[in-house]
């Protein structure tokens, strides 16, 4: 998923928050789902938690590893 928001602000003009927002919320909206995509009560607590300054490295960095710990259905997997 890094890879693809690398692309999205590299190739279509998007701004990093405009890239994640579709990786995430967005993507969750185009499939009708409000189970996953955010961060509310109700929802599946999938999270990744980013060793990094910034989100925005997640975009200008797609090939450094910056997951520092994994969360699937509120239950830290990694």
């Amino acid at each position: 998923m890094p890879f693809c928001i690398a692309l999205a602000v590299r190739d279509m003009g998007m701004t990093p928050d405009e890239a994640i927002w579709s990786a995430t919320a967005g993507g969750a909206a185009a499939l009708r789902r409000t189970d996953i995509g955010r961060i509310t009560p109700g929802a599946r607590a999938d999270l990744v938690l980013l060793d990094a300054p910034s989100h925005v490295h997640l975009a200008y960095r797609p090939g450094v590893p910056l997951v520092s710990a994994v969360w699937r259905s509120g239950e830290r997997v990694v």
